[in-house]
């Protein structure tokens, strides 16, 4: 299963980006999505998920801005940054994890898109 990532850019400091990451393959069931974030010089971190049930989950420092969404027919999910802040830079990767039609695991990654946020 192959991620592709979009939506990255440059934006100044109470700007808004909308990241999209779309899985591709044999996909039989999708069980959770999600997005992390790495920063120069810090480890990755989560920043988003959601689970098929619908559960979501958002590390402390975007609770309120960020909004994590998903387009299920599409295999598709969003990750909606708004009032940003320069400590939002970083690059940002997708992960979707679940079962192909052979029933075997997939857990895979996207390839990463820069976000910068300049005061």
């Amino acid at each position: 299963v192959q991620l592709q990532a979009s939506g990255g850019g440059s934006v100044q400091a109470g700007g808004s980006l909308r990241l999209s990451c779309a899985a591709s393959g044999s996909i039989l069931r999708i069980d959770a999505m999600g997005w992390y974030r790495q920063a120069p010089g810090k480890q990755r971190e989560l920043v988003a998920n959601i689970t098929s049930g619908d559960s979501t989950n958002y590390v402390n420092s975007v609770k309120g801005r960020f909004t994590i969404s998903t387009d299920n027919a599409k295999n598709t999910v969003y990750l909606h940054m708004n009032s940003l802040r320069p400590e939002d830079t970083a690059v940002y990767y997708c992960n979707i994890r679940g079962r192909t039609i052979i029933y075997s695991t997939f857990d895979s990654w996207g390839q990463g898109t820069q976000v910068t946020v300049s005061s």
